[in-house]
């Protein structure tokens, strides 16, 4: 098909119809909201604001009707959530500021799941009576754990756009699984929720597409030979007649089987532990070509396989870290022994997973700390309780969620070292309003941290700036049925070449009322990766460009590319975009996962306790910090932890001054 061909059929036959958006956003909202057919026959762009909206429809949070996890379109950092932050960076601060005369025992800037943590560990230590106001950006509460739902019918289907599941929680902290404990969750109870047998029931495994303008050709391959996850790869070497289907040159498929079976120590003239520190300094793209001497074919396969985990490719992730993973070319290597954590031996599985990810944590957590904003009481019947966001913000409850305002300042009445009280404006449908609390837990990005408290010590403001933010986007899809999936025998596949490097059938998880769509018939939700980067260029030089790719790319652009390449992946199955796709939410993170100390540009030889997230957590006055950037750890549990510390550093602070008094 030409191009021009396939803009005729981007036009002609797009099936998520542009009557269906409106000021920005695709409703698959049931008629609990208001009727689907007002949105009939009402057009704009998706990249427009879902606040814009609402208020447009004269919906405002405290509003019933106002239900931010039904739209589609342009989700995750979506327009509206960014633009004041932005202005306080580029230094427009507003100067007419409207005093709200409000008064907190604590404001939590971030409600995230750090942010939501905060305020649970406090209430915990003072008593239920503190009163705490949560500051969110976003239109939604959860941060990068945001709940994207569907509608189908009559049926709900959910998908996680963000933090995606409770990983390893066996190695969770005390106060982490014991803050899960509180809110109800029994890790244990997803061995029966998540169905582990029914895509190896159904035959599907995992594939690789080779896209014609990498590989020369567009074919779907039955296998995988790349990624962390045993399920992926199935720890089996593929033999010379399925490589041989492979669209790259000859030597290249002998230099992979080289890696998957011969045992060639690389770096004979090396000790263990100085292999280790050479594999530690040494991308996985140098290992294979300098050392392993592969084909630059062997490359284009393996570049995008860590994209899902470190947002860059094997140019900018270590040797030792896809050793750690299982990746092939070490059976002769002789390293000092892996750590377990490198190892996939004794590992929990990964199905502790709701339906809509770590959402799900953190409705839980807000229904805990304002209990009309949702039904029920137990894990299960979060997954489809209706939240009333109308009861967030109600001045009638102690804590308070006040969504779509962005903080831009926060400062200490008087001197630091003596002040009683931090003041915080924020801004919210234009205007800047401020508030004052006794306590400030700023559980936000840290690289924002700088700009809204330009009082902190310089080296402190340098330490927070230091880490960049990993950019990605999580797509979710829903189409009309997965006949195709099951016609090509695959639930899984990856994309060397691809726009998105992955797709994903959702995973099998039933839970409560809430029906995972088991058979091919039923309708479902995709889920797609894509991480932005520019191979070449050092980590944080990557996601920084990677961060303005997904800033200025439209969600037509997004659009066209999920049709384009879900149309030629699945084309063999009878898949047809037009026909088969239903919706779209695309969930853009330009601040994605937490810094993670890469190895290739950090030095080795810092101390833990001198790591700049650690010297940039440090309490300022009635300040502390709270979020995954402050631990450089992209989990949940990274999160929660750091929520404890800060509240802690809160209750101390607090301590210290009743001595004094």
């Amino acid at each position: 098909m030409s191009e021009s061909d396939a803009d005729k059929t981007f036009r002609t036959k797009s099936l998520v119809d542009r009557r269906d958006f409106v000021n920005g956003v695709a409703m698959t909202i049931g008629a609990s909201l208001f009727p689907f057919r007002e949105l009939l026959g009402q057009e704009s762009s998706p990249d427009s604001s879902a606040q814009e909206y609402f208020l447009s429809k004269g919906i405002t949070p405290q509003d019933p009707r106002y239900y931010p996890p039904a739209l589609t379109g342009m989700r995750g950092s979506h327009p509206g959530s960014f633009e004041a932050a932005h202005g306080l960076r580029d230094g427009k601060a507003s100067h007419d500021v409207i005093d709200t005369e409000e008064d907190y025992d604590m404001v939590v800037v971030g409600g995230g799941i750090s942010g939501l943590a905060s305020a649970h560990f406090y209430r915990s230590s003072v008593g239920p009576q503190a009163k705490i106001l949560i500051l969110d950006n976003h239109d939604d509460f959860g941060g990068h754990a945001k709940r994207n739902e569907f509608q189908a019918g009559n049926r709900l289907l959910l998908g996680y756009g963000g933090t995606q599941s409770i990983e390893a929680p066996g190695h969770y902290s005390k106060e982490s699984i014991g803050l899960l404990k509180e809110l109800g969750i029994d890790t244990q109870r997803f061995y029966k929720y998540y169905d582990q047998k029914l895509f190896p029931s159904m035959h599907l495994k995992s594939a690789t597409f080779f896209d014609r303008e990498t590989f020369g050709q567009d074919l779907l391959w039955p296998n995988v030979i790349v990624g962390y996850d045993e399920t992926y790869s199935g720890g089996k070497t593929l033999t010379p007649e399925a490589l041989a289907q492979m669209p790259i040159t000859e030597v290249a498929r002998k230099d992979i089987l080289r890696l998957q079976t011969e045992s060639i120590d690389y770096f004979p003239n090396l000790d263990p532990s100085q292999t280790r520190a050479k594999l530690t300094k040494t991308s996985y793209k140098d290992f294979l070509l300098q050392f392993a001497k592969v084909h630059p074919d062997v490359v284009k396969v393996f570049q995008s396989s860590t994209h899902d985990l470190y947002c860059v490719g094997i140019d900018a992730v270590s040797a030792q870290a896809c050793r750690g993973m299982g990746y092939p070319g070490f059976k002769g290597v002789k390293a000092t022994p892996r750590r377990r954590s490198e190892s996939q031996d004794g590992e929990e599985p990964y199905i502790f997973h709701f339906p809509d990810g770590n959402a799900s944590i953190a409705r839980l957590l807000v229904r805990s700390l304002i209990p009309d904003s949702a039904p029920g009481h137990t894990m299960e019947d979060i997954v489809t309780a209706k939240m009333n966001y109308a009861r967030l913000d109600d001045p009638r409850n102690p804590v308070r969620i006040r969504l779509n305002s962005t903080a831009v300042a926060a400062k200490h009445i008087g001197d630091p070292s003596t002040a009683k009280e931090v003041e915080i404006t924020y801004v919210t449908a234009g205007k800047a309003r401020k508030v004052r609390a006794s306590h400030i837990v700023l559980a936000c990005y840290n690289c924002v941290v700088p700009y809204l408290c330009p009082e902190m010590p310089e080296a402190q403001k340098e330490a927070l700036a230091y880490a960049v933010k990993q950019p990605l986007v999580y797509t979710n899809v829903q189409i009309r049925n997965w006949t195709a999936f099951q016609k090509l025998g695959v639930s899984y596949i990856y994309a060397p070449g691809g726009y998105f490097c992955s797709t994903t059938l959702d995973f099998p998880v039933s839970i409560g009322e809430y029906k995972f769509p088991s058979s091919p018939e039923e309708p479902c939700i995709l889920h797609l990766v894509r991480t932005p980067c520019s191979p070449g260029l050092p980590c944080k030089d990557q996601f920084k460009a990677g961060r303005y790719e997904l800033l200025t790319t439209p969600f037509e652009t997004f659009e066209r590319k999920i049709r384009d390449q879900l149309g030629r992946m699945l084309a063999a199955g009878g898949f047809d975009p037009a026909r088969d796709i239903q919706a779209i939410t695309v969930n853009r993170w330009p601040h994605g996962y937490a810094y993670e100390y890469n190895s290739l540009f950090e030095p080795q030889d810092r101390p833990a306790s001198e790591r700049p997230c650690v010297l940039g957590r440090k309490p300022f006055g009635r300040m502390t910090i709270a979020n995954s950037d402050s631990d450089g750890h992209a989990y949940t549990n990274t999160a929660i932890d750091q929520a404890y510390r800060a509240v802690q550093e809160v209750v101390s602070i607090k301590e210290g001054v009743a001595k004094s008094a």
